[in-house]
């Protein structure tokens, strides 16, 4: 499976997926002028990783800023993590936030709500935050 590599910019997270290296990644900003064009791609790529996903699989976001409809897709994307953890499955999110981000930690936690994959919520600085 190839993987799916979308460069981060002003307005849109970059995502960095790679199965066979184990890492799911999406950091940064989501406010894309059409957030389910945007995600379009993600979302392809979530359901055919679905048909053989890793034994494991971490999942990463670390988010600056979401708008609302890119929280719609936040959220289609959990619950394709939750069905790769309903069928046996391991997952894990891990969820960073800046440490004075408490809007950022609270999203996560209503996310952590809405399925059933665990959740792992880490506090970083704003100093060590990457772009």
């Amino acid at each position: 499976m190839e993987p799916l590599l979308i460069e981060q910019t002003d307005s849109n997270p970059g995502i960095h997926f790679n199965k066979e290296a184990g890492k799911f990644e999406i950091k940064g900003t989501s406010f894309p002028e059409d957030s389910r064009v945007f995600y379009t791609p993600v979302m392809k790529w979530l359901n055919a990783y679905e048909l053989n996903p890793n034994d494991f699989t971490l999942f990463i976001f670390k988010m600056d800023y979401f708008n609302s409809s890119s929280s719609l897709m936040i959220l289609e994307i959990l619950h394709s993590l939750d069905r790769i953890f309903q069928n046996g499955k391991k997952v894990k999110v891990y969820w960073f936030y800046l440490s004075n981000d408490i809007d950022m930690l609270d999203a996560g936690k209503e996310y952590a709500t809405m399925v059933s994959v665990p959740f792992t919520f880490e506090s970083i600085e704003e100093e060590s935050e990457q772009k």
